[in-house]
């Protein structure tokens, strides 16, 4: 079972730690270069998100902020919808097991029944449906998804009662007010609590050899069921994804307050393109690879510390055409050298398809550097 599945539809998860990554605007520049320029490739004939509302500096005193607080909420929470997904049973030796209901939230970003939830909300889905405000329900369909940044467009082609107002989440500040809403555990329809943007540009290790960056960081309670569902500003804009929470250490710490967010410029970008092309489109540069630590490292004396090991190269793929070798080390794409906190595919999604790249590498005690022209990843 993968990590987006931990607790049904809200991944809780235990790290050792929760970096910045050079914090919010060393953040937002990796995931501008990597998702920005696709958001820009749609045809003008294909269905697009709603605008971008321009950024408002809100002054509100102690007294307003309830105010605020409830017209933000009705003014998005009609958008609000429960996702409802069936994972089918395996089959194993001794039988089929039983179909897994898996839950979360979700929004509709335009009228033509586009929504965003989390990609671990709808991922090994055979069947969704969403459960509107008012307590109907109607099929829906995953459009596309992207692992990396955790994000999914389902659509319906049933009715849409509202569609929820984009923000800009590039101008958040530690402190302002957020308000999130879902649907915990399931049965809690449109469920609000409130916090503040604890900080922002923050990444979370996935354990599967990338991290999510440039979350927001808030202690708007996020509870189980709650992922896919709206972190919304005072103004009424969605300015996040509600995704994760960090619940403890590993070693027996434990920590309230730790919720994290898709921000939505980001989600935004990969909606896009995906509702122009069905795929989320990353770079590609064609190699099978373990990851090298400085203990594999010293196990097998590596000249390396950091490095991932390429067990293969796939035929024809640009590792193949720039020279890329079978046993070859990688330690830097571009100007990001590969370490425990710059994951190899963080650092080539730095990066966009048809882009050239300078990639070092260790062969047989020499330091090389090769040119790489990157592929884009199979949409299949």
């Amino acid at each position: 079972m993968s990590w987006k599945r931990v607790i049904f539809a809200v991944f809780v998860v235990a790290v050792a730690g929760v970096s910045a990554l050079g914090g919010a605007i060393a953040g937002g520049v990796a995931v501008y270069r990597a998702l920005a320029p696709a958001a820009i490739s749609a045809p003008t004939a294909a269905p697009v998100l709603v605008e971008t509302a321009p950024a408002q500096k809100l002054q509100v005193s102690t007294t307003q902020v309830e105010t605020s607080i409830t017209q933000a909420v009705e003014k998005v929470a009609p958008a609000v919808v429960t996702v409802v997904g069936v994972i089918p049973g395996q089959v194993t030796f001794f039988g089929r097991t039983s179909d897994e209901t898996v839950s979360g939230s979700g929004f509709f970003i335009s009228p033509e029944g586009y929504l965003l939830t989390n990609n671990h909300v709808v991922e090994d889905t055979s069947e969704i449906s969403i459960i509107l405000s008012d307590g109907s329900q109607q099929p829906a369909q995953v459009v596309g998804a992207d692992r990396f940044a955790d994000v999914a467009v389902l659509k319906t082609e049933g009715p849409v009662p509202a569609v929820a107002t984009l923000g800009n989440s590039d101008v958040l500040t530690p402190g302002e007010t957020v308000i999130a809403i879902g649907s915990p555990l399931g049965d809690f329809r449109n469920t609000v609590t409130v916090g503040v943007v604890s900080a922002t540009g923050r990444s979370i290790d996935t354990g599967e050899g990338y991290q999510i960056e440039n979350l927001i960081q808030t202690d708007a309670a996020i509870n189980q069921g709650n992922s896919g569902g709206p972190l919304v500003n005072l103004a009424g804009e969605v300015i996040g994804i509600n995704t994760l929470v960090v619940r403890g250490s590993g070693y027996g710490t434990v920590a309230e307050g730790l919720g994290f967010a898709v921000p939505v410029s980001t989600a935004r970008a990969v909606a896009n393109q995906i509702i122009a092309k069905g795929y989320f489109s990353r770079p590609y540069l064609g190699i099978r690879w373990q990851l090298v630590t400085p203990r594999v490292a010293r196990a097998y004396d590596l000249p390396v510390t950091w490095a991932v090991y390429v067990s293969d190269v796939i035929a024809g793929s640009p590792a193949d055409k720039a020279g890329i070798q079978r046993g070859d080390l990688i330690t830097r794409i571009g100007e990001t050298a590969i370490d425990e906190n710059h994951s190899y595919i963080n650092a080539l999604f730095q990066y966009n398809p048809g882009e050239r790249v300078t990639v070092e590498l260790v062969r047989d005690g020499r330091t090389l550097q090769v040119e790489v022209v990157l592929g884009e990843t199979n949409p299949g």
